[in-house]
């Protein structure tokens, strides 16, 4: 199978993950040239990557496209900016163009509802928000309370809007105005027949504000349109690459089905941070997201998926004894089954959402008994969501792999990521710099990147010989660095190979 990947970034979860789940099915996987593709804030190149798709249209079986890519140059571009409506629709008329130069080509699509960010970060955002990030975040919750509830939150929608200068209040909803349209009116193309199926999600999200307004929308039209058996729309954003992949992996398959353990009997119940559902109703959207189904025995389902849930809701820093670490779950049971799973055979994929960007340091040391090399997949990167879809995603396609190498290096790189480096290095490099910016390192990138490279490059050698290391079959890694100017993305170059170091070395960078 031929699948053209046109991602939301460049970072590693949305570009190499994918590739490498496709690489692992014997999918051939083809990504538009580096330029046409966003960098941080900076927008790709439009004109390119319009060119990149009809010159690859032919022969291909599947696209995966993100629209604000395609439309506006990438989704941190898409917030950021002042591109028309009129500009944004007639990019979308690509697909169009591209579906008639292949009829039988599957486009899945997917969008993503402008975020109100939690914190006030002037890049990922208009620049403006590290200034009124508070403000705005205001004015959302008000505007959607107000939209729910009525004229008693009225005092308080009028208190949020006199709080921001009206320019700046009128750019910003402007913003999202024009990207909402950009998603109905792909709604429209699936409606039409264009795309083989729509995800338009939701990017940190909460139980109120403009993001759950634009939601209640776009359900409105699905509803409107009868479009829902090819239509979802849910929190999450970048793990919807590997989601539908999955689709387009599986599209003459019958739905796989996941039997879910959670780490707490009330695990379904937590509470999430960034999303705006519990766990459990989280799970559910993102089996169906990737075109999944929940078992209902456990002898119907074709991959386990291991939740670890907090005991009452999500917590940022670790240890949390209030809400996470609480008796409403036993981790060394949670463990206790896992290696019953793996002892069996049985494919495993493991979700660790108990804290938000990165894995429990504690589950994490407790897995050190289990033979990880045998998971299906493994994931506990960023929000619930990223985490689920990808941990979905792995196991859904656990029964296609035919490259056993290259599935390793998948699994291996989200341990090498999300355990190795966001649970436990990160903080030590963070330590290390002289109070860092989040949003901005400035001079200190290359004595955080030094520093990454010295507490990274034996950790990742050491899980390896611990874990993965077996007869014919070699890691080859090469220098870490950071994705962009800040700590919050690691990028971790390696690949795993069933060919020796001597035959790798004419080919490959030096060790």
């Amino acid at each position: 199978m031929r699948i053209l990947l046109v991602p939301p970034d460049t970072r590693p979860p949305t570009l190499d993950l994918p590739v490498q789940l496709g690489r692992m099915t014997g999918a051939e996987m083809l990504v538009p040239p580096a330029p046409a593709l966003p960098f941080f804030f900076t927008p790709g190149n439009t004109d390119l990557l319009k060119s990149w798709l009809l010159e690859n249209a032919a022969g291909t079986d599947a696209l995966v496209v993100c629209l604000e890519t395609l439309t506006l140059g990438g989704m941190i571009p898409a917030r950021r900016v002042s591109d028309s409506l009129e500009v944004a629709l007639s990019r979308l008329e690509t697909l169009r163009e591209v579906k008639r130069l292949n009829p039988n080509l599957r486009i899945y699509a997917f969008g993503v509802v402008v975020r109100v960010a939690h914190d006030n970060d002037p890049h990922e955002e208009k620049p403006y928000y590290g200034e009124w990030g508070r403000e705005l975040r205001a004015y959302s919750t008000a505007f959607d309370r107000h939209a729910r509830h009525g004229a008693g939150e009225k005092d308080a929608l009028d208190a949020a809007q006199a709080a921001l200068p009206g320019d700046i209040l009128a750019d910003w909803l402007g913003t999202r105005e024009r990207n909402r349209a950009v998603h109905l009116a792909a709604m429209d193309l699936l409606k039409e027949g264009i795309l083989t199926h729509l995800s338009v999600t939701l990017d940190d999200t909460s139980e109120y504000g403009l993001a759950a307004f634009d939601r209640r929308m776009l359900e409105a039209r699905a509803d409107e349109l009868g479009v829902w058996n090819s239509f979802d729309t849910y929190p999450g954003a970048d793990e919807v690459p590997c989601a539908l992949l999955t689709r387009a992996l599986r599209h003459d398959l019958p739905p796989a089905k996941a039997w879910v353990v959670y780490s707490g009997t009330l695990g379904a119940g937590a509470g999430m941070n960034y999303e705006d559902r519990p766990a459990g109703e989280l799970v559910k959207a993102h089996l169906r997201g990737a075109g999944c189904v929940q078992a209902r025995s456990f002898e119907e389902a074709n991959f386990i998926l291991a939740v670890n849930t907090p005991g009452k809701r999500q917590a940022n820093g670790q240890p949390d004894l209030a809400t996470v670490d609480t008796p409403d779950r036993h981790l060394p049971a949670f463990v206790d089954d896992l290696r019953e799973f793996l002892s069996r055979g049985l494919a495993v994929s493991l979700a660790d959402i108990a804290y938000p960007n990165g894995a429990e340091r504690r589950l994490w040391n407790l897995l050190q008994a289990l033979p990880l090399a045998e998971l299906a997949g493994y994931s506990a990167w960023n929000t619930a969501g990223n985490t689920l879809g990808s941990a979905v995603a792995f196991g859904a396609l656990a029964p296609l792999v035919t490259n056993k190498a290259v599935q390793q290096e998948a699994v291996f790189s989200r341990m090498v990521d999300d355990a190795l480096y966001q649970a436990f290095t990160r903080p030590e490099v963070r330590s290390a710099l002289v109070e860092p910016s989040p949003f901005d390192l400035g001079g200190q990138r290359e004595a955080a990147e030094e520093k990454l490279r010295e507490l990274m490059t034996p950790r990742i050698h050491a899980l390896w010989e611990k874990h993965f290391a077996r007869e014919g079959r070699w890691l080859f890694l090469y220098p870490p660095h950071l994705a962009w100017p800040r700590l919050f993305t690691g990028v971790f170059p390696l690949q795993v190979s069933t060919n020796s170091p001597v035959s790798m070395k004419e080919s490959s960078p030096e060790l």
